[in-house]
């Protein structure tokens, strides 16, 4: 277990390269990141040698937050809702990774099981937020978790050209209306 004081050091360094990764994209200068944690950039590289350990850790502690998010919103809103305010979130994560994709396609081996990371904990905890729907009427059932993480994933991306992330929002509200279709006739 860290210290305490070197366990804060972690946290501001993932929170400020959340923040500098979306705003700037993956590739932004460690000066940045340290700064913005108020760090100098020895402690970063002492937590985070190469700036693929540092994605890799931005990235899974986002897969976390969405995945427990899903908990929470199972305990605090109707079905329909919490899907929509989950998939709502996961539209934010998607469309503010700028260069995370690239560097997920990279072909480096520091980013290997970051997929099967993703889909072994948000794929599960967005099916139970899919199945509660479908049992409750609010959507239909069959929904393939993984399968709708793709989609809203692809809907995500700005168009070709553009930095635009608004449209992400109306194109998934779309989706999730279309999953309303057939919802009661489940149910029969």
């Amino acid at each position: 277990m860290p210290r305490a004081d070197a366990q804060r050091n972690v946290d501001a360094l993932l929170a400020a390269a959340k923040e500098e990764f979306t705003t700037h994209g993956v590739d932004v200068g460690v000066r940045a990141i340290a700064a913005r944690a108020g760090v100098g950039t020895a402690t970063l590289y002492r937590h985070f040698p190469l700036r693929s350990d540092l994605i890799v850790a931005v990235f899974r502690r986002e897969i976390d937050d969405i995945t427990a998010l899903a908990t929470q919103l199972a305990e605090t809103h109707e079905p329909d809702a919490a899907v929509r305010q989950w998939v709502q979130r996961y539209t934010e994560f998607v469309a503010t990774k700028h260069g995370l994709g690239a560097a997920l396609h990279s072909g480096d081996p520091a980013y290997s099981g970051l997929r099967e990371y993703f889909e072994s904990n948000a794929g599960p905890a967005l099916q139970r937020l899919l199945d509660a729907a479908a049992a409750a009427g609010a959507m239909r059932g069959g929904i393939d978790a993984i399968d709708l993480i793709g989609a809203v994933a692809n809907l995500s991306v700005p168009p070709p050209g553009s930095t635009d992330t608004s449209r992400a929002a109306r194109m998934v509200g779309l989706l999730l209306d279309g999953l309303r279709y057939g919802a009661r006739a489940s149910r029969l």
